[in-house]
């Protein structure tokens, strides 16, 4: 008998049809969808909003401290650029421009005594001019990316040895007796006067606006962190009636412990700013716009006092813009116009009596000066140029000139500013300080709350077990 072989039957069944392919994983959106539903599923129970409870809350105090760290490292890393890079940065500026106005004064003092120029003051011009030198260089290194500071920083080092060529070149046609030697100098008085003090006074502004914009961001107030803060502890609040509502149970340790360390952060967080607000305002009232208006009065007196050297040394060559009066006697009177007004200022933000014995000081000086520079100009319209000499710069022979007044004002401005710049350096420390550990602090705390709101709610969660 043969025996016949059957093909086996398609999968597909009786009418031969080929089934489909198996069935494939979860398309996008099942796991995020299936999560959300196990949260609701969750949600109706005690135990699961217990657990959801948690997690929100501990998250809001960890949010509190993450948010604290971020503005309050901001705010200390203001405050010590503050005191450790703009503020040197401005009085370096400041310095720059002192020892400018203070070389051109030097200079046409030396100028005026001739061939017996004496060897303190070519020091002192040397010096000068090493200063301001050393300081450009110094606000090269430091001056960034800051497109302002770096234009008027090239200005002063292209047009710095300009002005040194021309005092030598006065210098030397000085001893020379030569005339000539006048009009270098005023030459040179002149691009003092309208290239480099202006460079000058423009890199001051610059550096002193930076250090504004420091003082302002240091100060700011924390808004985000306080914020925070408070509906953190709103939160915690909301959780600890609650559970007193479901359980009749005054305290829950963990929500109460999380409690005092977000309130204990906050309130650090509030009073150090506050303290260190408080501390920043003083310097920047009471020592840096002190400095600044110093820093003012002792240019206008370097001014003042090489106008006065130059109405000499030109001897009514350079007329004024009404084409009468001596040029450098106008310009004289102008700058103690500005010091008389400085001086004035400085009393009034002067707050202690080391502050304000050198700038009455000074005044007193500025009083003699005038009557003296009065008394010399009057010898000099007489045409008594050599007897009106040593009335300007002092002599052997006469020790109460206008330049020995001039050295007591200046000496004067000069203490008076060392004590603003010690008044500032210990109240912007101060404000520094302030913050001090508040970043460590504030995130020890954040932890150790959200460690404990979770401690407090797994108790609870015991409860069910």
């Amino acid at each position: 008998m043969a025996i016949t072989s059957r093909a086996p039957a398609p999968a597909g069944g009786a009418g031969g049809t080929a089934a489909g392919p198996p069935a494939g994983p979860p398309g996008p959106g099942t796991a995020w969808a299936e999560g959300v539903e196990r949260l609701r599923a969750a949600a109706t129970t005690e135990p699961g909003r217990l657990r959801i409870i948690g997690a929100l809350v501990a998250g809001l105090v960890l949010l509190f401290g993450a948010v604290t760290v971020w503005e309050v490292a901001d705010r200390v890393g203001s405050a010590e650029d503050v005191v450790g890079r703009s503020q040197p940065l401005s009085a370096d500026a400041a310095s720059i421009y002192r020892s400018l106005a203070d070389a051109d004064t030097a200079s046409s003092s030396g100028f005026l005594a001739g061939a017996d120029e004496p060897r303190g003051v070519r020091q002192r011009y040397e010096k000068d001019m090493a200063g301001a030198s050393r300081l450009l260089v110094s606000a090269a290194a430091n001056a960034g990316e800051d497109a302002a500071s770096r234009r008027q920083i090239t200005l002063l080092g292209e047009q710095l040895p300009r002005y040194t060529g021309l005092i030598e070149q006065a210098r030397a046609t000085n001893r020379q007796g030569l005339p000539l030697g006048g009009a270098y100098l005023r030459y040179a008085n002149e691009q003092m006067s309208t290239q480099l003090l202006p460079a000058a006074q423009r890199l001051y502004e610059a550096e002193t606006g930076r250090l504004y914009e420091d003082y302002d961001n240091a100060r700011s107030l924390p808004l985000a962190s306080l914020g925070a803060g408070i509906l953190a502890l709103a939160a915690l609040a909301w959780a600890q009636h609650r559970n007193y509502r479901r359980t009749n149970r005054v305290f829950n340790r963990g929500l109460v412990a999380a409690t005092a360390a977000t309130l204990v952060a906050l309130l650090w967080l509030a009073a150090g700013h506050a303290v260190a607000r408080s501390s920043l305002a003083e310097a920047r009232a009471e020592g840096q716009e002190s400095l600044k208006v110093l820093t003012d009065a002792r240019i206008a007196a370097l001014q003042a006092r090489a106008n006065e050297n130059l109405t000499l040394i030109a001897r009514g060559a350079v007329l004024a813009d009404d084409n009468r009066s001596d040029k450098y006697d106008v310009d004289f009177a102008a700058n103690m116009k500005d010091l008389d007004a400085g001086l004035e200022k400085a009393l009034r933000l002067a707050d202690d009596g080391k502050g304000r014995e050198p700038v009455a000081s000074a005044a007193d000086a500025v009083r003699q000066w005038k009557q003296r520079h009065a008394a010399a100009r009057e010898t000099d319209l007489r045409g008594d140029y050599q007897a009106a000499l040593p009335q300007v710069i002092g002599g052997k022979d006469h020790k109460d000139s206008s330049g020995a007044a001039f050295d007591t004002v200046d000496a004067s401005l000069e203490r008076a500013l060392a004590h603003e710049q010690a008044e500032f350096t210990r109240a912007a420390r101060s404000g520094l300080g302030a913050f001090g550990g508040l970043v460590t602090g504030s995130a020890a705390l954040a932890v150790a709350g959200a460690a404990a709101v979770l401690l407090g709610i797994g108790r609870r969660l015991s409860e069910y077990r």
